[in-house]
């Protein structure tokens, strides 16, 4: 009942921002009547909704499908290692192509690679499968750099003021991060459970999707590449890169503040369910994930509101991690504190949802934010091998995450990403102030 209540609320918070935006018209001078700028930001927001669509009709049934044809959790916990391990190793290097190849072809390479990994799907073995989560690692870095590294160069070529990308990124985010993920949650179950069609469906899906995505950015995209020597290889690349990283304070930070958020968000991602169910209980898992995506729309919603009335990310970031911190460490303090478990277990169930609502407000503003300060900060001709080594720690951490976690320390994992987003609030306020003198 509490699930479905707060569902209410986080739809109605939403309508709300939402018709906002329609009646609050500050937006038309510098948006509405740039009609070039609109078709642009339109049609990127389009294809980014497909890209994202491929890759959320997949999440809820890939642990699904692998029990389906029988590994053990075993097999399933190495499976999902080697897509992170895939990511860390593999996607890295190649995601750092796209400053060298072009974005436009990068983007194309990651529809390919993902259909790839979704075809392995069909196939009861272990090996197929794992060389799929290997695909699927590559896929996940080029989508998280090659495309916001286009944007943001096709941005600048056509000639658009700085100011109207964060329209960009958290419209994409907002769309594509939150109301596709719900749509593609719907579709999913619909094929799986309505029609009958087996768990492998939702990846068939998938491929539709990346497919026509691809087609879209085949005939439609221009092709743009890093500012940098495109004679120069991959580990020149790296090298430059990385004297970027250590002789850019601003974009050091940003590297930590992004590896600090994400580990905290991925511990998240595979902690929530046994955090919410500690005594077995049944969850409503569609319910409780629509929640989590309204939130994250809410988040975005919010971001581009700041965005669009001048505020910088830098300027209201510290305050956003400092509440991202207290939401994790709510959710610790509420399993420690309790003194009888049996007498108030469903009250703290209810105080975790909550605190996970808010921190998925959180993560629906850190993402429009995140990107808009890289594409301030980070140069050009190495924006995509900056964003894919700044994923590094993420993937390690992941890896650990996955070989160690048990019962007995989910809590106290929460702890931990408190601590992380704390960090990244002292990193966000050690930039901040740096900007100001």
């Amino acid at each position: 009942m509490y699930t479905v209540t707060m569902l209410a609320f986080l739809v109605g918070a939403c309508v709300l921002l939402n018709l906002r935006d329609f009646f609050y018209k500050k937006e038309s001078s510098d948006i509405s009547k740039n009609v070039a700028f609109l078709a642009f930001r339109n049609s990127y927001v389009l294809v980014y909704c497909f890209m994202m669509a491929g890759d959320w009709l997949q999440g809820p049934y890939v642990f699904s499908l692998y029990q389906h044809y029988g590994f053990s959790v075993n097999q399933i916990g190495l499976l999902f290692i080697a897509g992170f391990g895939s990511s860390l190793v593999f996607g890295t290097f190649v995601g750092s192509l796209a400053d060298r190849i072009g974005r436009k072809k990068a983007c194309l390479l990651y529809c390919v690679i993902y259909v790839a990994s979704c075809l392995t799907k069909h196939w009861a073995d272990f090996r197929v499968l794992l060389l799929g989560r290997v695909f699927g690692g590559i896929a996940t870095s080029l989508l998280f750099s090659a495309f916001e590294s286009w944007l943001v160069a096709e941005h600048f070529k056509k000639g658009f003021d700085e100011s109207l990308l964060g329209s960009t990124f958290s419209r994409a985010v907002f769309y594509g991060n939150g109301l596709v993920a719900i749509l593609a949650g719907v579709l999913a179950n619909f094929l799986v459970d309505s029609l009958d069609l087996g768990p492998v469906a939702p990846f068939d899906a998938a491929i539709v999707f990346l497919s026509v995505g691809g087609v879209i950015i085949l005939l439609t995209w221009a092709e743009n590449k890093g500012s940098g020597d495109q004679r120069a290889g991959v580990v020149a690349q790296f090298l430059e890169a990385g004297r970027v990283i250590l002789n850019d304070r601003n974009v050091f930070l940003l590297g930590c503040m992004q590896a600090l958020f994400e580990g905290a968000m991925y511990s998240f991602v595979f902690l929530w369910t046994p955090s919410l169910s500690v005594e077995g209980e049944e969850l409503q898992h569609g319910l409780v994930f629509s929640n989590f995506m309204l939130s994250c729309m809410i988040g975005s919603n919010i971001a581009g509101m700041l965005m669009d009335q001048g505020y910088n990310p830098e300027s209201y970031m510290r305050l956003v991690f400092a509440l991202g911190s207290a939401c994790m460490f709510v959710v610790f303090y509420s399993h420690y504190s309790a003194p009888d478990k049996n007498v108030v277990l469903q009250a703290a169930g209810d105080i975790r949802l909550m605190a996970f609502c808010f921190f998925e407000i959180i993560v629906g503003i850190f993402w429009p934010s995140m990107m808009k300060m890289r594409s301030a900060h980070i140069p050009d001709k190495v924006r995509s091998t900056v964003i894919n080594i700044f994923r590094m720690p993420l993937n390690i951490f992941v890896c650990a995450i996955l070989l160690n976690v048990d019962d007995g320390n989910i809590m106290f994992m929460f702890l931990m990403c408190s601590a992380f987003l704390a960090s990244a609030c002292a990193c966000q306020v050690s930039m901040h102030s740096k900007a100001e003198k």
